[in-house]
């Protein structure tokens, strides 16, 4: 006779209570202050369960005790939230003049914003990598000063970033297989942390999901600007990566045959149109005089001047730009049938501009009626990417993974 048994083995009950732990910690962050019989009812585990979890999760402090009670017949309940105080994670991200840091606690908070004034496509990668790596050491190094302790860091690069961390490509950096997450790794002399590399597109979308306009959206598309033009991609809740982790590279699709050169080789790509840029070269002429720009800020700033006292070419160019961008998100909109496409970066600073002509585009050009209920608006966040790399980094423990230690 073959007996059957059920009950699961040590490994099975390992990854039972891993789970559990996320469970338990996602409530506290979506619900805190809450109490341990709020967080039984609320998620079916037991009060046992519960019970046992959150003393393990006080003692790792990941969650403390707060001392409130909540008003209800009977005997006070304890409160629990979040613990802010003994941990941090690290984004940066490379953008199209800045390096830009930027750390949180367990609970999303922002403990340092940081931009440094670099132009990427000027040095090597190598170069590139070693300045981020000085950014890097400089925020571990305030965030342990505070007595945190760091639980990882994540790269946000403009370009196609694979599983291992490696960049195949980023067109607009003129970068082609740079091992960016083993360089840094290397650079930074093996850190106890986890060195993590991603699009700054998926990045984007993270912190759009967690800390936008629209956080807790399943069905959320945000467009990167800058050097070039990326889409990070929710789809029912979860990242949308592709076969290889190439998911959401929009940049190069072809709008214009015989529109302007890209740096990808082809002519009239989403980004030579549409991009940060391409809005300079198409805006402010005068731009180039002195050679290639490098410092982006004071361009958009002018920009953004000229658009405010009715400049008509200015306008006129940035509808024109908004069509552009309009005919790229109906794209969007017919493959991926997303609630909402949120427009980050110089997008989001020239949205005033953009987005009457890039919704009418987006109205006429979508194949479903109403565009399928996609909602085109400017994100509200600033330093996405960088926040985003932050975000991801809490992702292990976020998992149920005790940290290290």
């Amino acid at each position: 006779m073959i007996s059957i048994h059920n009950e699961p083995q040590p490994s099975d009950l390992g990854d039972v209570r891993v789970a559990n732990r996320a469970v338990v910690l996602r409530h506290v962050r979506l619900h805190s202050p809450c109490s341990r019989a709020d967080i039984a009812a609320r998620t079916g585990l037991n009060k046992a369960t519960v019970s046992s979890l959150v003393t393990e999760l006080i003692d790792q402090r990941l969650l403390r005790e707060t001392g409130l009670t909540e008003n209800r017949v009977g005997r006070p309940a304890t409160m629990l939230v979040l613990d802010g105080e003994p941990y941090a994670a690290l984004g940066l991200q490379i953008g199209a003049d800045e390096l830009v840091a930027v750390a949180v606690d367990l609970g999303g908070n922002r403990l340092l914003t940081w931009r440094r004034a670099f132009a990427a496509t000027t040095v090597s990668p190598t170069e590139t990598l070693r300045a981020l790596a000085a950014l890097a050491r400089r925020a571990v190094g305030r965030v342990t000063a505070q007595g945190r302790t760091v639980l990882g860091l994540t790269v946000g690069v403009p370009g196609l970033v694979d599983p291992s961390g490696a960049v195949p490509l980023a067109s607009a950096l003129g970068w082609r297989d740079v091992p960016v997450a083993a360089q840094l790794r290397t650079i930074l002399r093996e850190p106890e942390f986890t060195v993590a590399v991603d699009s700054v597109a998926n990045l984007a979308v993270l912190a759009e999901q967690r800390h936008g306009g629209h956080a807790g959206s399943s069905d959320l598309v945000h467009l990167t600007g800058g050097l070039t033009v990326g889409a990070g991609i929710i789809a029912a809740g979860r990242l949308l990566r592709g076969g290889r982790g190439f998911a959401g590279e929009i940049a190069h699709l072809p709008l214009d045959p015989a529109g302007p050169s890209c740096a990808c080789g082809h002519h009239g790509c989403l980004s030579a149109l549409v991009g940060l840029p391409a809005v300079v070269r198409r805006l402010l002429p005068d731009a180039e005089a002195d050679g290639p720009v490098t410092d982006y800020l004071p361009e958009l700033t002018r920009i953004v001047a000229l658009a405010r006292q009715d400049d008509p070419v200015v306008c006129g160019g940035l509808a024109e730009i908004g069509r552009h961008l309009g005919r790229g998100v109906a794209v969007l909109a017919d493959l991926l049938n997303p609630e909402t496409v949120v427009l980050g970066d110089h997008f989001a600073a020239l949205a005033p501009w953009l987005l009457p002509a890039a919704r009418s585009e987006l109205a006429a050009r979508a194949h479903a009626p109403g565009a399928g209920g996609c909602r085109l608006e400017a994100s509200t966040l600033d330093t996405a990417g960088a926040l985003g790399g932050a975000t991801a980094a809490l992702a292990t423990v976020e998992a149920g993974r005790l940290p290290a230690g």
